[in-house]
């Protein structure tokens, strides 16, 4: 079972972090909601950093965050192997893929969820 962290992770049902848990959970994959304040998104549970997840490799991390925040968690993803890491519409600024690069992490600008076959719009709010 591939497995994705989804830093950015809404219990919001309208937000894209919700939708992306939802959207990865429907594509089989075994899903890793982080939200510091949150405990559980669709049944999931909540981890409330990337370092509280239990798995050293990943296959994707999906990012939800605004630029900001995701500078500053980008540091924690690189401590983890992770095939790929997707900068959502919004998570994507420029400062942030750079910083990312640098760190080594395999970039992908671009929606996670379209990535799946699977459009937002279709997940129901």
């Amino acid at each position: 079972m591939p497995t994705v962290a989804i830093i950015g992770a809404s219990a919001d049902r309208s937000k894209f972090g919700n939708k992306s848990v939802r959207a990865h959970a429907q594509a089989g994959y075994q899903v890793y909601p982080v939200n510091p304040r949150e405990t559980e998104i669709e049944g999931w549970p909540v981890f409330r950093s990337i370092l509280d997840v239990p798995e050293s490799v990943l296959d994707r991390v999906s990012m939800y965050l605004p630029e900001s925040l995701a500078l500053s968690v980008l540091p924690d993803i690189a401590t983890k192997q992770v095939d790929e890491v997707w900068f959502n519409p919004g998570a994507d600024g420029a400062a942030v893929l750079k910083r990312a690069r640098e760190l080594g992490l395999n970039v992908v600008a671009g929606c996670s969820i379209v990535d799946l076959g699977i459009y937002p719009e279709e997940l129901a709010d």
